[in-house]
C-alpha cells in the first residue's frame, strides 16, 4: 500500500507540473510579468513571471512531438535516440564520479572518527571547499587534465569531467558517513569493548551498519550532485558527446526551433531520475539496517 501511494503521489506530481506549465501558458500574459520597469527603458526592470510565447514556452506536447523528429537537417538521426546516446555518456560519467566522491567521503569519514584532531582540522576544510563555484573551477581542473595528458599520462577529457562530478557528491557523504560512523550508542561501544573486539571488529559489526540510515540519504545527494557537476563540467569544458554539450548546441537554436532544447533537458532529468533510483534500490537490499533513517 505504501508503495502505491508512493507512486500515486509522484504520478500527481507529474499531472500537477503538466497542469501548471500549460494553464499558465494559456492565462499568462505573452511579454511576462516584469516589476520595477522604467517607462522609455528598454530591458530594465526584474522579470518575475516567464513570456508565454511559443518561442519561450513552447507547449509540452510539442516538445514531445520534437522528440520523435530528426535531430537537424544534417542528421537525420531520431532526437530521441540522440538524447539517448548523449544521457549515457553523462550517466556514465557522473557514476564515476559518484563512485570517486564515495571512496574519498568514506575514507575522510573512517579518518575523522578515528582521531578527533582530524575531524576538528580537516571538516572545516571539507565544509569550505564547497564554496569555490563549479564554473570556475571546471576550467582550472580541464587546464590540470590537459598538463597531466601532454606530461605524464593520457588522461581524456571525461576525466577531468568525472573528477568535478566526484568533487560534489564526496561532501554530503563525508558528512553523513562520519555522522553515521558516530551514532552508536555509549552502551553498545562498551559491550563491543568488554567481547574485547579490536578496532576492526567495532567498525566492521557496530559502526558500519549503524551508519547506513544516514549514508543511504548522502547518497541520494551525492547522486544528485554527481549529476549536476557532470552537466556543468560538460558545459563549462566544451566536452562534446554529453548531454550537457547537447543542452548548450540546441538553446542556440531556440529562436528558429522552441522545443529543441527542451530534449536534452527531459534527457537530464531522466539521468537523475536513474541516480536517485539507483540508490533507491540500494536502500531496498540493505533495509534489514534503514531503521530510524536519517532524513537527508
Amino acid at each position: 500500500m505504501r508503495r502505491t501511494l508512493l507512486w500515486t503521489y509522484g504520478a500527481l506530481g507529474l499531472v500537477a507540473v503538466v497542469l501548471l506549465w500549460e494553464g499558465y501558458k494559456a492565462i499568462g500574459p505573452a511579454d511576462g510579468v516584469v516589476v520595477g520597469a522604467v517607462e522609455g527603458e528598454r530591458g530594465s526592470g526584474f522579470r518575475i513571471l516567464p513570456r508565454t510565447n511559443d518561442r519561450s514556452m513552447p507547449h509540452l506536447w510539442a516538445m514531445v512531438a520534437r522528440l520523435f523528429a530528426v535531430t537537424s537537417p544534417g542528421d537525420p538521426t531520431p532526437m530521441w535516440l540522440s538524447v539517448l546516446q548523449a544521457a549515457l555518456v553523462t550517466l556514465g560519467i557522473a557514476a564515476l564520479g559518484l563512485a570517486i566522491g564515495l571512496v574519498i567521503g568514506s575514507l575522510l569519514a573512517l579518518v575523522m572518527q578515528s582521531w578527533r584532531i582530524a575531524e576538528w582540522g580537516v571538516l572545516p576544510w571539507v565544509i569550505l571547499s564547497q564554496t569555490i563555484p563549479l564554473i570556475a573551477f571546471a576550467p582550472v581542473m580541464n587546464s590540470i587534465g590537459v598538463q597531466i595528458d601532454k606530461t605524464i599520462m593520457p588522461w581524456p577529457q571525461w576525466l577531468s569531467v568525472a573528477i568535478i562530478a566526484s568533487y560534489l557528491a564526496f561532501f554530503p557523504i563525508a558528512v553523513g558517513a562520519l555522522r553515521g560512523l558516530q551514532a552508536p550508542e555509549r552502551a553498545h561501544l562498551e559491550l563491543m569493548r568488554v567481547y574485547a573486539a579490536g578496532g576492526f571488529t567495532t567498525l566492521r559489526k557496530l559502526r558500519i551498519p549503524a551508519a547506513v540510515p544516514y549514508v543511504l540519504p548522502a547518497l541520494r545527494l551525492a547522486a544528485a550532485n554527481a549529476v549536476i557537476g557532470a552537466i556543468v563540467a560538460e558545459v563549462s569544458m566544451s566536452m562534446p558527446g554529453g548531454i550537457g554539450r547537447m543542452i548548450i548546441g540546441l538553446a542556440s537554436q531556440a529562436s528558429t526551433d522552441p522545443p529543441a532544447p527542451w530534449s536534452p533537458i527531459f534527457g537530464a532529468v531522466a539521468i537523475g531520475l536513474i541516480a536517485a533510483g539507483s540508490v533507491g534500490l540500494l536502500g531496498v537490499i540493505l533495509r534489514n539496517y534503514r531503521r530510524g533513517e536519517a532524513t537527508a
